[in-house]
């Protein structure tokens, strides 16, 4: 379909009027009720009475989450989804235990401050902060078994299920990893919070931001004359004003994960007090993958009964009259804020299959907050000819067609009439080869150098950079709403 071809939607219906200011869970939904419905991905324990056990004593632990924040989230994803913020959400595909250190935190902290700094200073909106960290230990396959020189064992599905090491003991699925988890992400959460409450977050102060390798990224002298130039916008601001700006000191920063292991993710969803409902207290963002978004799926039952703002992968070979079966499901007084959909087509893709998306929720009258994912269909593998990794399959983007994929997809929002507000990626504040191309031009080659990821590539921290600002450049020309 060309792009050109197409006509902005006019929805068949008015915009919503939010019957209920505080709306519940439904009264025919429980935090178990998933367990009445087919429920995908979930591993096979050897010991259920061991299972039992963790998630009981789970259910016991203080939450990672507060209500209210999760509350701020979703008021802030409503300005999102109006064209007033921009979400930007990103960490690595699948965190490690044995990466939960105060380096690693900070780095994936730096990178995406630096980003949100950029995308702020080139759109002229506020940027939502999102991790996708804090919980994110558990990956969906799309096999359950692996086969090598003829010995088949259990897939790696991430930390919380089980050890990437090929041998039994390691690839058995053992439910006190889950407890391993929550204190991961508790301590995770923790660091956070104290790093930005003590001001590491300051506009003040970008200079700790920065990365010890960024220096030698291409886009250093850019990135270092746009510090420069709000540095001094601010030193002036304050010269008018007579006094410091305080709320510059800190950012609000929220926590997602692929809520997959359904054990866990009802053993962390509570009632507070003075507000009605379930909540899923153990991130502020869940979202169901691709592989989970089944109508009537386990997933999609716990997750249209929780209060938490939500949101759902969606992309090719899913039929649009599913997606607007999956907004009705999961959203269906139509909350400002409380519905995200998360588009990933693959470059090869995106043109023909987004437009047909967008104009089929839009022509229902529904505005949810629409965020392109251009990791997940640019996926492939290849087999390096040199270095290292020579000879040894993995797994790569290429930054060229993650790029494509962005671009496209602006394009494609404004000529249907709707409106990109936000961004997933996944990537990490180290110095990785693990995806191709950008400004150093990295090749299948390079991908030895340090190629780190158990599960899928990541962006590094110059790749991410560069994105940011290929976006926000591209936000300049889409003024903001008002």
């Amino acid at each position: 379909m060309s792009i050109s071809a197409l006509s902005p939607i006019q929805p068949s219906e008015p915009e919503p009027v939010v019957p209920d200011t505080d709306p519940t869970s439904p009264a025919d939904w429980s935090p178990d009720s998933w367990r009445s419905r087919p429920t995908l991905q979930q591993p096979t324990y050897p010991d259920p009475d061991r299972l039992a056990a963790v998630v009981a004593d789970m259910r016991s632990l203080p939450p990672l989450v507060t209500s209210w924040e999760i509350e701020k989230l979703k008021d802030q994803l409503a300005e999102a989804a109006a064209g007033r913020r921009f979400l930007l959400q990103g960490g690595d595909c699948a965190e490690r235990f044995d990466e939960c250190s105060s380096e690693a935190i900070a780095n994936r902290l730096k990178i995406l401050l630096q980003m949100s700094l950029v995308l702020a200073h080139g759109g002229r909106r506020r940027v939502i902060r999102v991790g996708r960290f804090a919980g994110q230990y558990a990956k969906p396959r799309s096999s359950d078994l692996e086969t090598r020189d003829g010995t088949t064992l259990p897939v790696y599905r991430g930390d919380n299920v089980n050890a990437p090491e090929f041998d039994a003991a390691a690839r058995t699925p053992d439910p006190d990893r889950l407890l391993l988890g929550h204190s991961r992400s508790a301590l995770t959460l923790n660091f956070i919070r104290s790093l930005i409450d003590g001001g590491f977050a300051d506009l003040h102060h970008p200079e700790y931001w920065n990365l010890g390798f960024v220096d030698h990224s291409p886009h250093a002298a850019e990135y270092q004359r746009m510090v420069e130039s709000i540095g001094e916008s601010l030193r002036f601001m304050e010269s008018l004003a007579g006094t410091r700006v305080g709320d510059l000191s800190r950012v609000d920063f929220f926590t997602s994960h692929e809520a997959l292991l359904l054990e866990s993710e009802q053993a962390l969803t509570r009632t507070v007090p003075r507000r009605r409902g379930w909540w899923n207290l153990g991130t502020h963002l869940p979202w169901i993958g691709l592989r989970t978004a089944d109508p009537g799926g386990g997933h999609v039952e716990y997750m249209r009964g929780i209060r938490n703002p939500v949101a759902v992968k969606v992309g090719a070979g899913m039929d649009p009259a599913t997606v607007v079966e999956l907004a009705e499901i999961l959203d269906p007084h139509r909350e400002p804020g409380r519905l995200s959909l998360i588009h990933r087509f693959g470059r090869d893709q995106v043109e023909e299959g987004l437009p047909r998306l967008l104009q089929a929720v839009a022509a229902t009258g529904r505005r949810p907050l629409w965020i392109c994912d251009p990791m997940h269909g640019n996926t492939r593998t290849v087999v390096p000819d040199a270095g290292v990794l020579a000879g040894t399959p993995v797994k790569t983007r290429s930054f060229d067609d993650i790029l494509f994929e962005l671009e496209r997809s602006f394009e494609i929002h404004a000529a249907v009439g709707t409106h990109l507000g936000g961004v997933h990626f996944e990537l990490t504040g180290e110095d990785v080869t693990e995806c191709t191309g950008g400004a150093r031009g990295l090749s299948d080659a390079d991908l030895g150098h340090a190629y780190r990821s158990h599960v899928d590539p990541r962006l590094n921290y110059e790749q991410a950079l560069e994105l940011a600002m290929r976006i926000a450049r591209r936000m300049r020309d889409e003024p903001a709403s008002g």
